[in-house]
């Protein structure tokens, strides 16, 4: 792509608001409240390609065994935006006019939500906002967006400790049994990522849009997915189990770490499941941006 229609496709379309800050360049929007409330904000980050280990080194605390490995490399080939928070109640209410969620809040994740809602979601939102190309992250995408260019059990380089109590590196990072009151909390209340991605460990488990793959048989090095087939029509016994990241308020501390996975067939719904989005056609490296926020023109 040469640079001319590189930097034609930045900021993007649907942006009302791009900049850059000290995690990396951003995108934002708002969608008006229902009911008179206020003004609903998305905010996106730019995730830029690259490569990464995926799963954990076979000495890591707290390892699901074969589950996580072998390790191995990945490359994302091409950069995506994804929300820098899991969706939120008020989000989700103002895509839908509805809530499932248990506990309720409007800044709190929605959960109650299985995999075809999600997908569900992502097709209003992208009709409330065309050009979005709204959907649910790969496994892969999720793993190293979560990651963010760090190895260790946790995404601020931390290792788990303490993988079945009050890990002290968690505990900065996000919500988990051991300090989330039994229930779900606000988002944005733990630390962020080196990219800005808020919640990536604990406080809701993020439905992903692929099924498990195995990781000890060979995959494409590049952008690998797991099992995903057209799910309209599909059998009900056939159904493929889709992957569930990132862990939750009712885990303990091992299965909120950056490699840990587990997967559900896509119509449970349940108190500790939600999920994040993915949006924007896959593309090259943007080109810098101002910093602070900025109208899109």
């Amino acid at each position: 792509m040469s640079a001319q229609a590189r930097l034609s496709m930045w900021p993007p379309a649907w942006a009302q608001v791009f900049g850059e800050d000290r995690f990396g360049v951003f995108a934002s929007f708002e969608l008006d409240g229902v009911g008179g409330e206020d003004k609903v904000e998305f905010v996106w980050r730019w995730i830029p390609p690259g490569s990464f280990m995926m799963g954990s080194p076979e000495g890591e605390e707290g390892r699901w065994g074969e589950m996580e490995g072998p390790q191995h490399a990945v490359r994302i080939s091409q950069g995506f935006w994804l929300g820098d928070a899991p969706v939120t109640q008020a989000q989700y209410r103002v895509v839908t006019g509805g809530d499932p969620s248990e506990f309720k809040g409007a800044e709190r994740p929605v959960e109650q939500v299985d995999w075809d809602q999600a997908g569900t979601f992502c097709t209003a939102l992208e009709g409330k906002v065309p050009g979005l190309a709204a959907g649910l992250p790969s496994e892969a995408q999720w793993e190293y967006a979560c990651r963010a260019e760090t190895n260790a059990a946790f995404n601020d380089g931390s290792d788990c400790t303490e993988p079945e109590g009050l890990d002290p590196a968690l505990a900065k990072l996000g919500w988990f049994v051991d300090n989330s009151e039994r229930e779900t909390q606000p988002v944005k209340g733990k630390l962020p990522n080196a990219w800005g991605l808020y919640d990536m460990h604990g406080n809701v488990w993020e439905w992903c849009r692929d099924g498990n793959r195995d990781y000890a048989v060979p995959w494409p090095g590049a952008d690998p997915l797991g099992p995903h087939p057209n799910e309209s029509g599909v059998a009900e016994e056939d159904r493929v189990a889709r992957v569930v990241r990132g862990g939750s308020w009712f885990d303990f501390a091992r299965r909120c770490r950056s490699a840990y996975r587990f997967w559900h067939y896509p119509d449970p719904r349940d108190a500790n499941l939600g999920f994040r989005v993915l949006a924007g056609r896959a593309s090259a490296q943007p080109p810098e941006a101002e910093s602070g926020a900025i109208g899109a023109s």
